[in-house]
């Protein structure tokens, strides 16, 4: 005795129900997730070009910045003995307070060109990695996320493993690249004691200047990989089963048959009205058995004869049908049959070229009818 399991195939299939992810991401499907935030961006690539701006502005900057700095500290420290030999009672944290605004907004006024050009560079590189779009969706409150088990497998993912490891190994490289180009300045580091503020200062910036460059460099390049490698994975998750195609496919376009159905009940309802104007038709033209081009001739409502009803095979048939039950006159004629068929279609008016033939057949069916 033979037994027999019920079994589901889809539970073999890799990623769950409808096989493997193995179809590219359909333009909706990419549409729908830019709209949820979801784009192909390296936040490497934001920070690497945000650390080149702002070296580069400081290096081509670098004497404003450092006159404002020195010239703003000046001025606190001369203000110093006027603020206690004005007040009463002594320094007070009044004073120390005014003070110490008054240099922050020498600082803030100093360096603020250098924000600038920081944030300008961080949007520009933004459009160029994903284009413009703005989109409040991430923004949302989502208690999904509060759920401690789901924050726990995305700390022990390989995703999460992956950037720790590739932090550690950024951090290790641009300490040692900062390292290797400071000890190189080591000589001009033990002099800074026994020269002015303003060389100090200048010293210090060139060697801040050039060891961000080199950091800005690596990072670049950094940034560059790690763009690459996000656009590949992006890639790889929004891939689609077959049958998710074939799903997004029926949602969007319709399913097939459903639309084949549509299709022919409004055949049949053009059928039927088509029928219905065939009693009131003055004659039907035959082939005489593959095609019927009905004819009606009102001067009160159309200039020509107008075709009210056609058709070729069965249609034919019962259009040949319902002229007899209805006491229409049936003409045989191939030629002029194929050619109203071809070049007129229900509703329109009978073509000047016609009209010497269709004149002909009306006149013999108005002759039976008097005759009659």
């Amino acid at each position: 005795m033979a037994l027999k399991y019920a079994y589901n195939l889809q539970l073999f299939a890799k990623d769950g129900p409808g096989g493997e992810k193995t179809e590219p991401a359909t333009a909706k499907k990419l549409k729908d997730a830019r709209d949820e935030g979801k784009v192909a961006k390296s936040k490497e690539l934001d920070s690497a070009f945000q650390l080149l701006a702002l070296f580069v502005i400081i290096k081509i900057l670098l004497g404003y910045i450092g006159n404002g700095l020195t010239e703003g500290f000046y001025r606190v420290y001369k203000m110093i003995p006027d603020v206690v030999n004005d007040s009463i009672g002594g320094f007070s944290n009044k004073q120390a307070m005014m003070l110490t605004r008054y240099g922050i907004s020498q600082i803030f006024w100093t360096v603020l060109p250098v924000f600038v050009v920081g944030v300008a560079i961080t949007l520009v590189v933004s459009v160029i990695q994903v284009k413009w779009k703005v989109t409040f969706k991430p923004m949302k409150p989502n208690f999904g996320k509060l759920n401690p088990l789901q924050g726990a497998k995305k700390i022990l993912s390989k995703d999460s493993l992956f950037e720790l490891v590739k932090s550690i190994a950024k951090i290790a490289l641009i300490c040692i690249i900062a390292y290797k180009n400071i000890d190189d300045y080591k000589d001009e580091l033990f002099i800074l004691y026994d020269i002015e503020l303003k060389q100090a200062v200048s010293l210090v910036g060139e060697i801040i200047i050039d060891t961000g460059m080199k950091i800005s460099i690596f990072y670049i390049i950094l940034g560059l990989v790690d763009f690459l490698y996000s656009k590949h994975k992006f890639n790889e998750d929004m891939k689609m089963t077959k049958q998710e195609v074939k799903d997004e496919f029926k949602n969007t376009e319709g399913n097939p048959e459903i639309k084949g159905r549509q299709r022919q009940v409004m055949r049949q309802a053009s059928q039927r009205r088509m029928m219905a104007n065939v009693p009131q038709a003055d004659v039907v033209i035959t082939n005489p058995t593959h095609l019927s081009v009905a004819l009606k001739y009102d001067t009160q409502i159309a200039s020509a004869p107008v075709v009210v009803a056609k058709g070729e095979d069965y249609v034919a048939l019962k259009i040949r049908e319902v002229a007899r039950e209805n006491h229409v006159e049936i003409v045989e004629n191939k030629p002029l049959a194929r050619m109203l068929y071809a070049n007129v279609e229900i509703d329109e008016q009978v073509p000047p070229e016609l009209y010497q033939a269709v004149a002909e057949v009306l006149a013999l069916v108005y002759q039976k009818k008097e005759a009659s």
